[in-house]
């Protein structure tokens, strides 16, 4: 079951990151370079592995759920501070 969710998350971040990828071949709104793919694959690996190692440590459902609903959101914040500097840190894109 643990390999399958991996196999599972690595799918599903190399069809996100393929998103990015296809959208450069056809506008030059999407504009990344190698660097922003790698900081993009390192935040979706991250996050995948810890939600799934919150699918493993954690017994109750319910706190399981609360744990990735949490990892998520903190990726989306970062993402979104990293793209458009909403917060204002020397990171976030202009």
């Amino acid at each position: 079951m643990q390999n399958k969710r991996l196999i599972t998350i690595l799918l599903v971040i190399a069809f996100l990151l393929l998103i990015p990828f296809v959208a450069m071949q056809f506008t030059n709104e999407v504009n990344w370079t190698v660097f922003d793919f790698v900081v993009a694959a390192v935040l979706l690996l991250g996050t995948g592995h810890l939600c799934e190692l919150v699918m493993r440590k954690v017994s109750k459902s319910e706190y399981r759920i609360a744990g990735c609903i949490a990892l998520l959101a903190a990726l989306f914040l970062i993402w979104i501070e990293l793209a458009v500097g909403v917060f204002g840190t020397p990171f976030g894109g202009h």
